[in-house]
């Protein structure tokens, strides 16, 4: 009598220490060395919810076929062994590998399981963004200049993630970010406005609103969109200059065309998106001067930590009462909580 065919099992479901046929898509394959000088290649195969390393050795069993025929963006049959590695994260020590076959469509395969995108329609967010916009902005110049940049960038900002790896990194995360941030940023400046009724200039809404519209405008040159399933990546102009610079370009170059645009608001606006990281270490080139900036900061970052903590926690699948370390937030998060 013969044994039971066992089939692969998600690379998002496997525990530490599993034993298993997992398929998984090959996302970055970057060839290195070691302090010895022997070459090897670090990977990255991922599905829809869980992305793990895999060394490729020279002496291990398939060094060339990864050289010669392993394709980012590829689909693959791997049998390995998880591990959850204290620094590193998801790991995966792979004994065979082979690219998908036809066959394999039977044991469970589908390329709609390795695509990553948005839980909300692109086209519903992009007009959310843009009635958000049209009803909290004032200033009728700005309001134009704003609407100008998302209408000419309307098919980029609908595929693009709000990030390559960290936060939103997927096809439609940039519109989820940016009207978040939006929301936020309308509530707290319509608070601070009437907490500091004094504040001499005072709060400039119309800025903030704008600056946040406007925060990441920047990533549609930055980021390079790959083939569907494989993750954008910065092309040229993004490795040489980052979002911030090119989003001052942009707006600049849109402003020229823009009647009644008060230059003064202009080169505000353009100093609360150069400025809205805040810090050196997290790539501002200048320190914010004014604080409006400080509303579009925080708003900001505090909508890409919460996504990133609420994508560890929804799918994590290990037992106990954390998380499987995060390689970005680098450490696990507590799921057990009384409510």
């Amino acid at each position: 009598m013969s044994k039971p065919k066992k089939l692969p099992v998600r690379l998002s479901e496997m525990t530490p220490g599993q034993h298993a046929d997992c398929f998984a898509q090959l996302a970055e394959k970057t060839p290195r060395s070691t302090r010895d000088g022997k070459p090897f290649y670090s990977c990255r195969f991922r599905d829809q919810r869980r992305t793990v390393s895999v060394m490729v050795w020279a002496d291990g069993g398939f060094y060339e076929a990864c050289q010669r025929d392993w394709t980012v963006g590829g689909f693959f049959k791997l049998r390995g062994t998880f591990s959850e590695h204290e620094k590193f994260g998801p790991q995966l020590e792979v004994e065979q590998a082979r690219p998908v076959l036809e066959r394999d469509r039977e044991d469970g395969f589908c390329e709609r399981d390795f695509v990553e995108r948005s839980r909300f329609d692109p086209d519903a967010l992009f007009a959310d963004l843009r009635d958000t916009v049209a009803r909290e902005l004032r200033d009728e110049p700005l309001l134009a200049l704003v609407l100008k940049l998302l209408d000419t960038h309307a098919a980029e900002l609908k595929v693009i993630p709000a990030s390559a790896r960290h936060y939103y990194p997927f096809p439609g995360g940039w519109l989820e970010h940016t009207l978040g941030v939006v929301r936020s940023c309308t509530l707290l400046a319509d608070r601070y406005a009437a907490q500091f009724p004094d504040l001499k200039p005072p709060l400039n809404r119309d800025l903030v609103v704008a600056g946040a519209a406007l925060h990441d405008i920047g990533r549609v040159r930055e980021l390079e969109v790959a083939a569907p399933g494989q993750p954008a990546r910065p092309g040229v102009s993004g490795e040489l200059f980052g979002h911030l610079f090119l989003a001052y370009d942009l707006i600049r170059e849109a402003a020229r065309g823009v009647p009644d645009l008060n230059p003064e608001l202009l080169e505000l606006l353009l100093h609360v998106v150069v400025t809205h990281l805040r810090i050196p270490e997290w790539g501002s080139p200048r320190l914010p001067c004014v604080p409006e900036v400080l509303i579009l900061h925080h708003a900001d970052d505090l909508d890409a930590k919460f996504e990133m903590y609420a994508r560890c926690l929804t799918r994590d699948t290990t037992d106990g009462p954390f998380t499987e370390r995060d390689a970005v937030l680098g450490r696990p998060l507590l799921k057990q909580r009384s409510v």
